[in-house]
């Protein structure tokens, strides 16, 4: 088992403590990649974490714990890591985990063990397969959708897609030839890499061979770099898109130059101070940053920090609809229910990243509100009107 953290989102915990106080305070068990190929993403969302816990770390008078695990970048050890939180540590809800691949991994465990998953990475399942899963970052279509409209305005008649070989890759390529077509433009190219590979020249080879007009990559993090670097190197001048899931830092400083002008989708939150004063989210994602700087002396300067916050705010107002509603004991498997029926109801609850609306047969809760399109000018985010 990988390295446990605990933290206490209030007092730590006392040796005195009896069993039936520890008993009625909130557990969330939280899984992130601290180390391996999704770490660039994983670590973000530890930070952001922090920056909840102390922004809210009590609900109802009940004070909320943290259990904090890495899965290494494995879903298989993302799996394991949700039951033992459940198993042995017996948390309320799981948050987790960075990538697609070891969200899915957990879903299927949250929806054994009938304990609600907030995903924050972007996983979608259909039907009772994800029937315990919400999934906090905006739908791929959603904003994909957006690179094509912008794509159409600017006269992108052919892209040439890359991503990865994996769920993400195929939610973004989905994305792009249902959205793509409606548009008039035709996809040249399903170039795929693992996230662990440290060449492409091959698949770029075969991309700039077909003469695309524009370039969309569907990867993530310092991996989602690589096609870029390629592109560069081989002196590719059309435009270039990406994801929301390219939206740090360590993206910015891997790619350099090669991902100067480039345009991508993302949440509100990474422009706020760009947004206008009618935004709904502005003031939620300024108190954001200002509990990031109070919890880490420095500002946020990604995307994927505000997610696991966001996902926190879900938790915390379900939690307290939840409280209210039901006499079941946190720890309990009848609160764990009512927690599930308070999440998949949530209304217009306004995060960081978009004002949040779920339902139970929907993963996603975001809309238009949860999008803008942002351009890289001197390795800074600026907001595209």
């Amino acid at each position: 088992m990988k390295t446990l953290t605990r933290i206490a989102a209030a007092l730590t915990l006392g040796v005195g403590l009896s069993a039936q106080a520890l008993a009625a305070d909130l557990k969330v068990g939280f899984i992130t990649s601290l180390s391996g190929p999704v770490s660039s993403l994983g670590i973000p969302y530890a930070k952001g974490m922090q920056a909840a816990i102390a922004f809210k770390g009590e609900i109802n008078g009940r004070k909320v714990h943290l259990i904090q695990l890495d899965d290494a970048s494995d879903p298989s050890t993302a799996a394991r890591n949700a039951r033992k939180l459940i198993d042995e540590d017996k948390v309320d809800v799981i948050i987790g985990t960075a990538g697609s691949p070891g969200s899915l991994a957990i879903a299927a465990v949250a929806r054994e063990k009938q304990t609600q998953l907030i995903a924050i990475g972007n996983a979608n399942l259909a039907g009772e397969e994800g029937a315990w899963m919400v999934t906090v970052p905006q739908p791929a279509p959603l904003m994909i959708n957006a690179v094509i409209e912008h794509m159409k305005k600017d006269g992108v008649k052919t892209v040439g897609y890359i991503g990865f070989s994996d769920p993400w890759g195929d939610l973004v390529y989905d994305s792009l030839m249902k959205g793509a077509e409606a548009a008039g433009i035709k996809v040249l190219t399903n170039e795929r890499y693992a996230r662990a590979d440290t060449s492409v020249t091959g698949q770029v080879l075969k991309i700039v061979a077909a003469r695309p007009d524009a370039v969309l990559t569907g990867g993530s993090g310092t991996p989602g770099a690589l096609p870029y670097l390629a592109l560069a190197e081989r002196g590719f001048k059309g435009k270039l898109y990406g994801t929301h899931a390219l939206i740090n830092p360590d993206f910015v400083r891997v790619g350099g130059a090669s991902v100067e002008g480039l345009l991508a989708p993302t949440g509100p939150v990474v422009v706020a101070e760009q947004l206008p004063a009618s935004s709904p989210v502005r003031k939620v994602a300024m108190d954001f940053r200002a509990a990031y700087q109070k919890a880490h002396g420095a500002p946020a300067n990604d995307a994927f920090s505000a997610y696991s916050f966001d996902a926190w705010l879900l938790f915390a107002d379900a939690a307290a609809r939840a409280g209210a509603a039901s006499k079941a004991e946190p720890g309990t498997a009848q609160f764990r229910a009512a927690l599930h029926e308070a999440v998949i109801s949530t209304k217009e609850l306004v995060g960081t990243h978009g004002v949040y609306n779920l339902r139970a047969d929907s993963r996603y809760g975001s809309d238009e509100r949860a999008r803008v399109i942002v351009k890289l000018e001197k390795g800074q985010w600026k907001l595209v009107p």
